[in-house]
């Protein structure tokens, strides 16, 4: 049998088909920071927040070097069936085996962490979610001791020279749920292994603690995590209102990676206030639910709050553009009805999958298949009407994708203009209630700021 950090054509590019995917087409905004970050020619183990099943070990695939064997550990139970079993090994993914899989399983965990330490040993890499489980709350849970057992079982052979590193990685979505959200994928510092290696000699448990606590404060760092059990709802509400008067205290400007770190901000402010104010946390909690409740009600999103009345000169404009391209949006829909709305179709009545959290990972792999069989049904189709064109052929075949990306954007400007639209009207006819809503978010936005 083949090495598993060997790097076969054929996974090759089906890598690259996914990713390619992945990057342009499932998410609307794919935003890499620190990748200067990942040494080269070094045994490497990539250890990811683990929020959204599959797709967090693809995001990992998205920011290594192109020649760089990536290999994962998946829980054990999803590699029951053969054909599985064998499909996930060439797709790069080993099983790791917990109590729950059964403790007379466990000391299959032996050889897996052998292949661990040989990958490394060969300069290939690990995907170890350290967390363990994944979670659909944006807050991160305990670090399991996997990740360092092997990570200090491959450093023996370094001794206390540089080796073996850990590389924290930070993933946000826009959404876990639905596509054309962003990610933002945060690569942190590597956090040498080396650095611990006497200390784990001498006492292993502190060592292993040591690092655990290291690799945790550094993922805090790049993670937005909302770090309390009591007001989870209340914290998630908050981090997502008040994103501008952070940006604007922090003298950055409006960006998708800048409002990530004003809801980091807010997130901090908010776990220092439970523990030095929790009756502050109690009234912040009430305000957040009574502003949900009212924003809902006027079918409004606090974004529309935060912004100043929209021009008619300016919305006028927008319309205009918008009328103008509908037949982009028209083709684009058309061509792109099937591809698009399969998967969720697939997924919601046919799988009938409940577990939320694998959703998108579930969406995104049903359209690795449903876009290109599509297409080609549609071009099939195309060509038997223009058979002796076959430049036209070819040319609708390539144009279907793009437009379905135009189509989207024309989609979601269409909205935003509905939205101003909505909020202009309601000016008008419910000032109260408009008002209402502004005084909750100003009362918000002050215990936040205090």
């Amino acid at each position: 049998m083949s090495k598993i950090y060997e790097f076969p054509l054929s996974f090759n590019l089906l890598r690259r088909y996914v990713l390619f995917m992945f990057k342009s087409y499932y998410y609307s905004d794919f935003i890499v920071i620190g990748k200067e970050n990942i040494p080269e020619n070094a045994p490497l183990i990539f250890a990811p927040n683990h929020v959204n099943a599959l797709m967090d070990a693809i995001a990992v695939h998205a920011i290594v070097p192109r020649n760089l064997p990536l290999i994962f550990l998946a829980r054990a139970d999803i590699f029951r069936n053969q054909t599985a079993a064998k499909f996930l090994r060439f797709t790069k993914i080993l099983p790791a085996f917990r109590m729950r899989d059964g403790i007379e399983n466990l000391g299959n965990n032996a050889d897996i962490f052998d292949q661990c330490i040989e990958i490394l040993h060969n300069n290939a890499a690990l995907g170890i979610m350290p967390e363990g489980n994944q979670e659909i709350e944006r807050k991160l849970q305990t670090l399991v001791k996997g990740i360092f057992r092997i990570a200090f079982a491959a450093q023996q052979k370094f001794g206390t020279e540089p080796g073996v590193k850990i590389i924290p990685v930070g993933l946000d979505y826009g959404s876990i749920f639905k596509s054309q959200k962003h990610i933002i994928i945060t690569v942190g510092k590597a956090i040498e292994v080396s650095e611990y290696q006497n200390l784990y000699l001498e006492n292993q448990v502190k060592a292993t603690n040591e690092l655990r606590e290291k690799l945790r404060n550094d993922l805090s760092d790049i993670t937005l995590n909302l770090a309390t059990d009591s007001f989870y709802e209340c914290f998630e509400n908050v981090v997502g209102t008040i994103q501008k008067p952070i940006l604007e205290n922090l003298k950055i400007t409006d960006t998708i990676y800048n409002r990530f770190v004003a809801r980091q901000n807010v997130a901090e402010r908010l776990v220092a206030l439970e523990k030095k104010l929790p009756l502050e946390i109690v009234k912040l909690n009430d305000l957040s639910f009574e502003y949900q409740k009212l924003l809902s009600h006027l079918i409004l999103n606090s974004k529309s709050i935060e912004n100043a009345k929209p021009k008619k000169s300016i919305l006028g404009l927008e319309l205009l553009m918008l009328l103008l391209t509908v037949p982009i949006f028209v083709s684009g829909f058309i061509f792109n009805f099937a591809p698009f709305f399969s998967p969720v179709y697939i997924r919601e009545y046919i799988m009938k999958t409940k577990y939320n959290g694998f959703f998108s990972s579930l969406q995104f792999g049903l359209s690795l298949l449903t876009f290109p069989f599509f297409y080609f049904i549609q071009t099939l189709l195309f060509a038997a009407f223009v058979s002796s064109l076959w430049w036209a052929v070819l040319l609708f075949f390539v144009a279907q994708y793009p437009l379905g990306k135009l189509a989207l954007s024309w989609y979601k400007k269409a909205i935003k203009w509905l939205a101003s639209i909505r909020l202009l009207n309601l000016s008008k006819e419910k000032t109260i209630q408009l008002k209402e809503a502004k005084v909750l978010y100003n009362q918000i936005v002050d215990i936040v700021m205090k």
